[in-house]
């Protein structure tokens, strides 16, 4: 039997955002228990050879690609995707399943997960759902774009993914991805400081938790390290 995920269970780089009680309530994964390698509880299981039935001919890998149906421009963030385990998901959940390796799927998963492209898609995004027709639209790198950074994107994707970090460890890793996909699409420094503005929820979380936008800080501190690479 494979669990059969929810679209309120995953989230950036994250497969275990929230997990149901045996009384059938939903609650959120805690830091503590993600480090500990806590195993979340679905709702419901599905038996692995329907899954296998679905994706026969389409889909040979042990991973699978999706993202948040529900979402708003108004929210913290509005483009939630990550990668999954080959496991069954609910309809909230759609899947893009791309020709690509495991690694420059790491990639496309850091680039979905971007301060950039969220932008990008908050001009698209006019009701409640992240459509197909919406996500054929984001602004995607192509995987040949990313080649000479796919090892180093990988593995800070494949750590994330773990979720056994520190929560600083966390930020640090996101803000190097983040900063390094400000610089594939082409960003400067001014219009990255803008971009970072435009998401006041996740400003006025980090004034709250660290009296500063500490978000933004990380970021632009990785964008310069990485212009000096990259000079």
């Amino acid at each position: 039997m494979l669990p059969l995920y929810e679209a309120k269970m995953i989230h950036h780089y994250d497969t275990r955002w929230a997990t149901y009680e045996p009384d059938g309530t939903i609650r959120d994964v805690t830091l503590e228990e993600k480090r500990a390698g806590f195993a979340v509880l679905p709702r419901y299981w599905v038996h692995e050879h329907e899954v296998d039935k679905k994706l026969e001919g389409k889909w040979d890998k042990r991973w699978l690609l999706g993202w948040r149906d529900i979402c708003r421009s108004t929210d913290e963030r509005t483009t939630i995707a990550t990668k999954l385990p080959r496991v069954a998901v609910g309809n909230k959940i759609p899947l893009a399943l791309p020709d690509v390796t495991s690694a420059e799927a790491s990639g496309l998963q850091a680039a979905l997960a971007s301060f950039v492209l969220d932008f990008a898609s908050r001009q698209k995004v006019g009701s409640t759902t992240m459509n197909f027709f919406i996500f054929e639209q984001l602004p995607l790198p192509q995987p040949s774009r990313l080649a000479k950074w796919t090892p180093w994107i990988a593995e800070r994707v494949d750590r994330l993914n773990s979720q056994r970090l520190d929560e600083t460890v966390r930020q640090e890793l996101r803000a190097e991805l983040d900063a390094l996909m400000f610089h594939v699409y082409g960003v400067s420094r001014d219009d990255a400081d803008y971009i970072l503005d435009t998401f006041p929820i996740v400003k006025r979380k980090d004034e709250a938790a660290y009296g500063e936008y500490r978000t933004k800080r990380l970021i632009l501190e990785k964008y310069d390290a990485l212009g000096r690479m990259l000079q």
